[in-house]
């Protein structure tokens, strides 16, 4: 059984959602929709919930159909028996937190709805404010508490729209983790629209990459953010060395690439003319000074650092080695190698972590 998707439906300034792809929906699985603001990943959820007809197209859950433009079928949001949490997640003001997460609960006993509540409860730490009205919560409070009330029911389809965007960073890891184990416990299969990098990488088993209404690229989160399939998908998943560059020798074993005044070492099929664009992850740069460690690597790039930019607990550091170079390290590393700018530097690449993107 699977949530089939076909739909076209117009989007702001004149652009369009145009999206067809298929969902297993016979184990659990977090499908992750990531791509910039306006590319349709919301508009995606209100269709599939409900709230939005699709211009044309079809949506189907299994054999139910819920959307087909040319019948004129639209399954009204009560008859798809979905769960639902959008960005503004709207609490009831004048019920406690205990009978917001138990308002979609029916036909349940106290000592049922006692025992739901208690679990999530303590799930989202949400310990001791049982009784308090929305009003007397933090956002991130009252975030946990829609998040909870959504996710009580088990639904077996749960569409969620930034869950965790209200969340410290302690306690986002803490609620992914929870609704990761929800996912497992229920078998349920979830939508999850985020901006978030690391939700996008640690959340879901499946990666949806969106951008003008249109997916680009679908498939295991390490492998789009490692292999993105064009320029425009680095760009989207945070890929900071995307350089374009011409293949000069080698064959498929060992490829050299000219970039600026540079060259770099791949492997790959030659893409078609020669001419493609190389996708390098910052953290697979490894920065050296002194004497080379031992090491397989097939790229070693002299050059000088530019600019060092704090990123958190990281550094990112900026290289001239005859193409700009962004390598991202920890501090102590900035540190024990004494990085300044103007200082040299060695910097290391395997010849694998340089991915080839064809040109056109």
């Amino acid at each position: 059984m699977d949530l089939t998707v076909d739909l076209h439906t117009p989007l702001s300034q004149g652009r369009q959602l145009k999206t067809a792809f298929s969902i297993p929906l016979d184990a659990p699985r977090i499908v992750v929709l990531f791509g910039p603001s306006g590319s349709g990943k919301s508009t995606l959820l209100h269709c599939l919930a409900g709230l939005l007809a699709p211009e044309r197209g079809e949506i189907r859950y299994g054999d139910a159909v819920w959307f087909d433009g040319a019948r004129a079928i639209s399954l009204p949001p009560q008859k798809r028996s979905v769960g639902l949490l959008f960005q503004d997640y709207p609490l009831f003001p004048h019920l406690t937190v205990r009978e917001n997460i138990i308002y979609g609960l029916r036909r349940r006993s106290r000592a049922e709805n006692d025992e739901t509540v208690r679990r999530w409860i303590d799930r989202f730490q949400l310990i001791g404010k049982e009784d308090r009205f929305p009003g007397a919560l933090s956002g991130g409070e009252q975030q946990r508490v829609a998040l909870a009330r959504a996710l009580a029911p088990r639904p077996r389809l749960l569409l969620l729209d930034e869950p965790f965007s209200a969340l410290d960073l302690r306690t986002r890891a803490a609620v992914r983790g929870e609704v990761k184990r929800w996912v497992e416990e229920t078998g349920a299969v979830v939508l999850v629209v985020t901006h978030d990098l690391v939700d996008a990488m640690t959340l879901g088993e499946d990666l949806m990459i969106f951008s003008e209404g249109a997916i680009l690229q679908q498939g295991p989160p390490l492998a789009l953010f490692s292999r993105p399939a064009s320029p425009e998908v680095a760009k989207i998943v945070g890929v900071e060395n995307l350089l374009p560059a011409q293949v000069v020798d080698g064959s498929a074993e060992r490829l050299v690439l000219k970039l600026g005044k540079g060259r770099l070492v791949a492997v790959g099929e030659p893409p078609p003319g020669g001419r493609c664009f190389v996708s390098i992850r910052a953290e697979e740069v490894v920065l050296e000074r002194g004497e080379p460690a031992q090491s397989s690597a097939r790229n070693r790039l002299r050059g000088f650092v530019q600019e060092l930019i704090p990123v958190g607990a990281q550094v990112r550091v900026a290289i001239d080695c005859g193409f700009p170079l962004t390598a991202l390290v920890t501090r102590q590393a900035v540190e024990e190698l004494s990085l300044q700018p103007g200082a040299e530097i060695t910097a290391v690449i395997k010849a694998s972590s340089v991915h080839l993107i064809p040109v056109g």
